[in-house]
């Protein structure tokens, strides 16, 4: 029985591994216009090493519709437009993060204290979320490796500009349908579960 349970995880983890290892492929051979590959992107499961590099930055987030925002110190601003729970098992959350502090941002206190997590360097993987009513932290999820499966900001934040951002982590129960999303220093963002498609 237990090992049934464990192949059944170890398909899960590789279907993953798959579909990022494809997406990387597809969005890698796109060209022309930049703007209709980040959204197909944006709208399939995001991949581990999805890292803008500080290059991909626009000045409208990536949807329309914001679930929260806020606001840290010196005007920086994080807004969350998506928290979708799929269909593995996951939790995918999904936003857009504004520079508008007086000058370049690196996200270095974004990526979290422990060990494992050195590697990910400037990034999302020090975020979490808060399962209040089940009193329960979630961490971002990463690979064998130590690296998160959230965004990397290699290249930092200009002044001004706006980049999107992506973390996955796991689901908690079906019961819980808000949770509190919280990365850096940055206030605490409550926000509603949706399911996937």
């Amino acid at each position: 029985m237990n090992l049934r349970h464990t192949m059944k995880g170890r398909r899960a983890v590789t279907a993953v591994a798959i579909a990022t290892g494809l997406l990387l492929t597809v969005a890698g051979c796109g060209g022309g216009d930049d703007d209709k590959s980040s959204e197909s992107a944006s709208s399939s499961t995001p991949t581990k090493r999805d890292s803008d590099d500080g290059q991909g930055e626009s000045q409208s987030p990536q949807s329309e519709t914001v679930l929260a925002e806020v606001k840290g110190e010196n005007g920086l601003t994080l807004t969350i437009g998506s928290v979708t729970r799929d269909d593995g098992g996951f939790v995918t959350v999904e936003g857009t993060v504004t520079n508008n502090t007086s000058g370049f941002w690196s996200a270095a206190d974004w990526r979290g204290d422990e060990r494992e997590l050195s590697k990910n360097g400037s990034s999302m993987a020090g975020a979490s979320l808060v399962d209040q009513e089940g009193k329960k932290r979630y961490l971002v999820l990463r690979d064998t490796s130590g690296r998160c499966l959230c965004t990397q900001f290699s290249g930092g934040v200009d002044e001004g500009a706006t980049v999107d951002w992506f973390a996955q982590f796991p689901a908690p129960p079906e019961s819980t349908t808000e949770v509190d999303f919280l990365v850096g220093s940055m206030p605490p963002a409550t926000v509603e579960l949706s399911e996937g498609e």
